[in-house]
């Protein structure tokens, strides 16, 4: 059984890459992460976006993130990130600044370094493209004068890196210095302009947040604690998520990260939708960005005190909106409010309490395969290839909301039809109803032939 309250860690460090355009950003970010997300060629400016990537290196845990380069052009994204930088990197705690070690140091790099600076944030300066340990010490002279920690590197070739990743987990405190707090942390996430400042303020009971008819007015995500019939919440607040073909004004890159980040934050989402309008296939998106991340959301359909009085029928086609839209996830609860009045707060809550209290939910192992070898009974088993597959176990993990692993002899031959079937029946025997549930299926070690 869940205990009513609950604790989480705070959050995982940031660590940010910064830099100008082509001095090997990207490259660094492919590396530690392993990925090819960031894309990288030798062309100034062909990051046009911020990425960020969990990492879990020599056991210490962080968020790696890769920025666009900081140049004195004057187009749209180049001017984000000159002007709009230094009010991001206030939100991460560790700054790699990169430079060509190639180019020495340019009138650019003491941009860099300024921005660093002013955010007194824990900063390494990394010298790319020095080939060699001949090279180092001339590579460095230039840097000297600004009292940070130097490495020099050469990404292609792996060298350098480990002095990096070294100097990353040495700033991250161990398990038992890290801080935690109590209750339960709710991120509130829409489009703009579906009225989320107003219900951040209605929650918190005080005018926190600016609220403007403006779409996108507010920026920052924001971290509030307070009680609600005494049980304690935090709740961030989002900018709105809209499009990225529609991110014309400068501060929507650096809103999108935050939403971005902040569901990944989050214990619950609560996504907010014009109730007047309904779901859309954007908000389709952003629900697809939430399961994603494996994080337990509900609906909130914000204007249902307008909405009710000029939409016949409301509810009922709000919910038929809803099955359509999020057809990959019909049963997602839903909560009408109205931030402008209040109404509908105490029902948000009693759902924020539920699905607290089942993202927590521990089945025993003994209860939960007799529900599952009662359950694949009723079903003709899976088949891989012309043989069946076999089912061992049902095992849960500890991941929040519920995830379970699966062992079976032909693990591949368990498609997402089957996954759905037992999910199904999860939800039904443990009323998961509207609970992000995962299946995984792995090979069992258990000996046995194909046919018995």
């Amino acid at each position: 059984m869940a205990s009513n309250q609950m604790n989480y860690r705070i959050l995982t460090p940031k660590v940010a890459i910064i830099g100008r355009p082509n001095v090997g950003k990207s490259t660094l970010f492919n590396v530690i992460t392993d990925t090819r997300k960031a894309v990288v060629k030798n062309q100034p400016g062909v990051t046009r976006d911020i990425q960020i990537e969990p990492v879990e290196v020599w056991g210490k845990q962080f968020d790696i993130i890769d920025t666009g380069g900081i140049t004195e052009a004057q187009d749209i994204f180049s001017k984000l990130i000159k002007e709009q930088v230094s009010e991001f990197l206030q939100s991460v705690d560790m700054i790699i600044a990169v430079f060509d070690g190639r180019s020495g140091l340019v009138p650019e790099d003491r941009d860099i370094i300024r921005l660093a600076k002013q955010n007194n944030k824990p900063t390494l300066i990394v010298i790319n493209k020095v080939d060699s340990h001949h090279e180092d010490e001339i590579a460095k002279a230039d840097f000297y004068e600004f009292g940070y920690d130097l490495v020099c590197t050469s990404f292609e070739q792996r060298r350098g890196l480990a002095e990096v990743l070294e100097w990353i987990t040495k700033q991250i405190p161990d398990e038992e210095e890290i801080q935690w707090i109590e209750g339960t942390t709710v991120a509130l996430v829409g489009k703009p302009n579906v009225g989320k400042s107003s219900m951040c303020n209605r929650l918190l009971g005080s005018e926190r947040m600016l609220v403007s008819n403006v779409a996108g007015t507010t920026v920052d995500a924001i971290d509030s604690p307070f009680h609600y019939n005494g049980k304690k919440y935090t709740l961030i607040d989002t900018a709105g998520l809209r499009k990225s073909a529609r991110r014309e004004d400068d501060v929507e890159i650096i809103a999108a990260f935050k939403s971005q980040d902040s569901i990944r934050r989050a214990d619950i989402v609560l996504l907010m939708v014009d109730g007047m309008i309904g779901p859309t296939d954007q908000d389709a998106k952003i629900m697809q960005s939430i399961l994603e991340d494996h994080k337990a959301v509900i609906l909130v359909a914000n204007k249902t005190d307008i909405a009710s009085k000029e939409v016949e029928e409301f509810r009922k086609t709000f919910r038929s909106q809803v099955e359509r839209t999020f057809h990959f996830f019909p049963d997602v609860p839903v909560v009408y409010t109205s931030a402008k009045t209040g109404y509908g707060l105490h029902d948000l809550f009693a759902e924020i309490q539920r699905v607290s209290e089942k993202i927590t939910m521990r089945i025993p192992t003994s209860e939960l395969n007799d529900f599952f070898f009662e359950t694949i009974r009723k079903a003709p088993a899976p088949v891989y290839g012309v043989v069946n597959v076999k089912f061992y176990y049902l095992t849960q993990t500890y991941q929040k909301p519920p995830a379970f692993i699966a062992f079976a002899n032909h693990p591949d031959g368990v498609g997402p039809s089957y996954r759905r079937f037992l999910i199904r029946h999860i939800k039904e025997r443990w009323d998961l109803h509207g609970i992000p549930i995962r299946i995984f299926c792995m090979k069992s070690r258990r000996g046995g032939s194909d046919n018995d």
